[in-house]
């Protein structure tokens, strides 16, 4: 009955320091666990934000493609040409520059 006795004696003392531990590692785990929820819910927006973009970029490139009056290899050429000239224009600015 002595041992009994003993190992309560040193159990009591072992489980109330225990107490303060698991009580600071759980407050731990729930901020970590909000952090992680708020880290994943600003993803999620900017997925939806990007999803959104493409989305109405496909909308507009439907909308060339199905459009009856228009001619969408004229219109790519016409883009080209646009690049060609933005590309010129930019390298005679670049060329000022210097």
């Amino acid at each position: 009955m002595g041992e009994v006795i003993g190992l309560v004696g040193v159990l009591i003392p072992i489980f109330a320091l225990t107490i303060p531990i698991v009580a600071i590692w759980t407050k731990h785990q729930r901020k970590m666990a909000e952090f992680q929820a708020q880290v994943t819910a600003e993803k999620a927006a900017q997925y939806a934000t990007q999803n959104t973009e493409l989305e109405d970029r496909v909308r507009v490139l439907e909308r060339i493609v199905t459009d009856k009056g228009y001619d969408v290899a004229t219109q790519i050429e016409a883009l080209r040409d646009a690049r060609k000239v933005d590309a010129l224009l930019g390298n005679r600015d670049a060329e000022r520059q210097s």
